[in-house]
């Protein structure tokens, strides 16, 4: 949508989906490298000699990084458009992970990971432009949940591939040779990748929000954006929708759930491993299912988004609670739901989407993504911190995941019926000006 279709213009069919899908593989790229470490925990804290604070340091900085660069890569990918941000990306998630290969220090390590994180910042925003420059708006929702999907895939080859590489050749060969995945699709996207179809229209052409030839350029370009965004309700509903439902998958993926099923229950990472893979699985079918529906049920996102947190609560406190260690049963479950965590942050997207103009949607979906992540970040550090105070006991560092959802959930009742009025005015208002009346 941000490229408004000319009258040349076609949306879907299979030129859309290849270039869409070149997109998709930077995506899923950036996902293998963003979760290395969750399958890499236990040897990266014996090969750094470092205590459970000092390894979530790792994904913090990650996570920071990335968080902080949202509203950045969304103002970039309204000035620049897709391809050039996308590279860039490859770049320094590809030298990132080349370079976390070859860390003998800690603080070496830590500078390759936020690297990694600059890198990954600049791919879902791109993938999401690109997807609604190729396809007609209908297909939004679907076209994100299948984007997220592909991004998972890049998950379930780092628990089945790269932990047993990881086993296998050790450290470096392992980081080293995944990097070669960031060089294939930097040639891919140099070579194939187009921002628009023949025929649409840029969004820089497109009349600007406020009039006047600055109104695209400079400082007060960057803050009427970001004003206009988030005077949304739509905008801040998504982002609290997404704040509310990624991070406890997040935080079991990208760090925590390896140590949590091997320190805390006992199972071998060989189980472990399945049962992160389990996670990726039923996050990538969940998708699916939260797509179609979306797509055709456009009332069901918000009970979609309260019911996965609800679910997600409900399941992470029956595993904490259990006495003693908890069984295999309950810990399938568990990730089972937990795969409900990312898609219902992408339904964050979907509020955001119809709540501003095209030239906007690249910062409404940075404000968007910062809340997942800044949610994965907090909680990181608070496990960490609280396994450290208390020797290591995951009961009390995991019931840090119920704070956040409570104040996230908060958030979405208080915004709900705004987001909801506002978004009925604007279809109102478009259908009234979709009448011409003949002179």
């Amino acid at each position: 949508m941000p490229g408004a279709p000319g009258p040349g213009a076609r949306l879907g069919g299979p030129r859309a989906a290849f270039v869409w899908g070149l997109g998709v593989a930077v995506y899923f790229a950036a996902i293998t490298y963003r979760t290395s470490l969750g399958v890499a925990g236990i040897d990266a804290a014996d090969r750094f000699h470092i205590n459970a604070s000092a390894l979530s340091t790792f994904s913090i900085l990650q996570l920071l990084v990335y968080a902080g660069m949202q509203i950045p890569v969304g103002l970039l990918v309204d000035r620049w458009g897709t391809k050039k941000v996308l590279t860039l990306g490859i770049v320094l998630f590809t030298t990132g992970q080349f370079a976390f290969a070859l860390s003998g220090s800690y603080a070496m390590a830590l500078a390759a990971r936020g690297l990694l994180g600059c890198g990954d910042a600049m791919t879902f925003i791109s993938v999401l432009r690109l997807g609604s420059n190729w396809f007609p708006p209908r297909r939004g929702p679907l076209i994100a949940q299948v984007a997220a999907l592909f991004g998972m895939a890049g998950n379930l080859l780092t628990t089945l591939v790269l932990a047993r590489l990881l086993a296998a050749f050790g450290w470096t060969p392992t980081f080293a040779g995944s990097a070669g995945l960031g060089v294939v699709v930097l040639v891919l996207v140099l070579l194939f990748l187009k921002d628009r179809p023949e025929g649409a229209v840029p969004a820089s052409s497109l009349p600007p929000l406020e009039p006047g030839p600055e109104a695209r350029h400079g400082e007060g370009y960057v803050r009427r954006q970001l004003a206009a965004a988030w005077r949304e309700p739509g905008t801040r509903l998504g982002m609290w929708v997404h704040f509310t439902t990624q991070f406890p998958g997040m935080v079991f993926l990208l760090l925590w759930g390896m140590p949590f099923l091997v320190e805390a229950q006992g199972r071998t990472r060989a189980e472990a491993s399945t049962l992160l893979t389990l996670v990726v699985l039923s996050n990538m079918a969940i998708g699916l299912v939260y797509g179609q529906v979306i797509a055709r049920h456009h009332s069901a996102r918000a009970p979609i988004a309260l019911g996965t947190v609800l679910a997600t609560a409900a399941v992470w406190a029956m595993v904490l609670c259990w006495p003693g260690r908890a069984p295999m049963g309950a810990l399938v479950v568990l990730c089972v739901v937990l795969g409900a965590c990312g898609p219902g942050s992408m339904i964050g997207f979907d509020f955001a989407r119809p709540a501003n103009p095209p030239e906007r949607q690249g910062t409404a979906s940075g404000i968007v993504n910062i809340g997942g992540f800044t949610a994965s970040m907090t909680t990181l550090l608070a496990v960490g911190v609280l396994l450290d105070a208390t020797g290591g006991d995951y009961r009390i560092a995991f019931a840090s995941v119920f704070v956040l959802q409570a104040v996230g959930t908060v958030q979405i009742l208080r915004l709900r019926g705004r987001a909801h009025r506002r978004e009925r005015e604007r279809v109102v208002a478009s259908r009234v000006e979709a009448v011409h009346v003949p002179v």
